[in-house]
């Protein structure tokens, strides 16, 4: 832990790269082909960090990268990335030229949408590399399949024109962690027809991907010709309960320096409400972090933390700023000593996984949300090795 942090997220961007080239070898389509692969780096890289995990993961050997908005693909191009990128989400308003202008691939999901994409290629005086989104389920973004017809037709008439070209046609999947469910094989029966009417209607779109991170490791007949990487490029998994040994590494830890150790004696209770009580007299430890920080206040007497080479338990509710562990009545550690609150599991310490079955919510939630005043670090363990 630096010098002089209080409380920090370190990102091993080595990690990273292990991740990206484990799940390269994990995919293949059932034909024996391997399908190109997207690392998704909205969201600040699910909380790692944008710029520096999209470097890692090209620098890995992902096909593409993938982000949400405009903004994060025209921020990753002017941070100096070039190759494939595709930016999914805009809505009626914002300005795609800046975008076209940097080489990105967008979506559209609708004929105003498609619209808005050509009048910013022809005023770019470019082709608009377009990814039209058919919603085959999940019923958030996308085309209804009674809308889809219309959209393809309009898409392969702006063709003609040069304002556009479709070189992808995608979608998402509602239940890929539980393998079981149906919706899964409705899904992906939908997308084959949508993909279908767009061939019928003369598109010859070179992507086609439906595959997200759980799709990808246990569903290679929605591989098609790529999968998107969101939360295993973390190295999280997708699917608990439902994967093997992935032999992912998590690539976040997230640690501080306890601000003080205090003693309380049985019945005294802890933190606003007094929700916890000590049965035992006992040392608490201070952790300079809460829920400004982006720390779940329902971690409150259910989250671990590794502190002292044991998980130590979170006593009381979760503060905007803090919040006390149990160190037990015989801890030797002091003000300033460093503890994990999650990170990468050795030695049985707390993962992110561990954080969001104790907040009764999903890992990508977890890292994601993390943030606020903790600084942010950067190591590279291939290279400190």
């Amino acid at each position: 832990m630096t010098a002089s942090a209080r409380a920090e997220i370190v990102v091993d961007v080595a990690a990273i790269r292990h991740n990206v080239r484990r799940l390269r070898q994990l995919v293949t389509r059932p034909d024996g082909a391997a399908p190109a692969c997207m690392a998704v780096v909205k969201a600040d890289g699910y909380g790692h960090g944008m710029v520096p995990v999209a470097k890692a993961a090209r620098e890995a050997g992902a096909d593409w990268l993938g982000v949400a908005t405009l903004e994060e693909a025209v921020a990753l191009r002017d941070a100096g990335d070039t190759g494939p990128l595709l930016a999914w989400l805009a809505v009626p308003g914002e300005d795609h030229a800046p975008a076209l202008e940097r080489d990105v691939d967008v979506a559209s999901y609708s004929l105003t949408q498609l619209t808005a994409i050509a009048d910013a290629a022809r005023r770019t005086g470019r082709t608009a590399r377009v990814h039209l989104k058919i919603d085959t389920g999940l019923s958030r973004g996308g085309a209804t399949r009674d809308d889809w017809p219309a959209l393809v037709d309009a898409s392969a008439a702006l063709e003609t024109t040069g304002a556009v070209e479709v070189v992808g046609i995608w979608s998402h999947l509602v239940a890929s962690d539980e393998p079981d469910r149906t919706i899964n094989d409705e899904q992906e029966q939908r997308f084959r027809d949508a993909a279908s009417v767009a061939e019928a209607a003369g598109l010859r779109p070179r992507w086609r991907h439906l595959a997200n991170s759980a799709a990808g490791l246990l569903r290679p007949s929605a591989h098609f010709d790529m999968v998107r990487f969101g939360i295993a490029t973390y190295g999280l998994d997708p699917a608990p309960g439902e994967t093997h040994d992935l032999g992912l590494v998590p690539a976040m830890t997230v640690q501080a320096r306890l601000g003080m150790v205090k003693q309380v004696r049985a019945g005294d209770g802890v933190s606003y409400g007094h929700q916890w009580v000590a049965d035992r007299d006992t040392l608490l430890g201070l952790v300079p972090a809460g829920y400004a920080e982006g720390i779940a206040r329902a971690a409150g007497n259910r989250a671990e933390v590794w502190a002292d080479d044991a998980r130590r338990p979170v006593r009381g509710r979760i503060c905007m700023d803090q919040f006390m562990i149990d160190l037990g009545p015989d801890s030797t550690l002091a003000a300033g000593d460093r503890v994990e609150l999650f990170g990468t599991g050795h030695d049985g310490a707390p993962t992110a996984q561990d954080w969001a079955e104790a907040c009764h919510t999903i890992n990508y939630e977890i890292v994601t949300r993390i943030g606020g005043r903790f600084a942010r670090v950067y190591v590279d363990s291939e290279v400190t090795q």
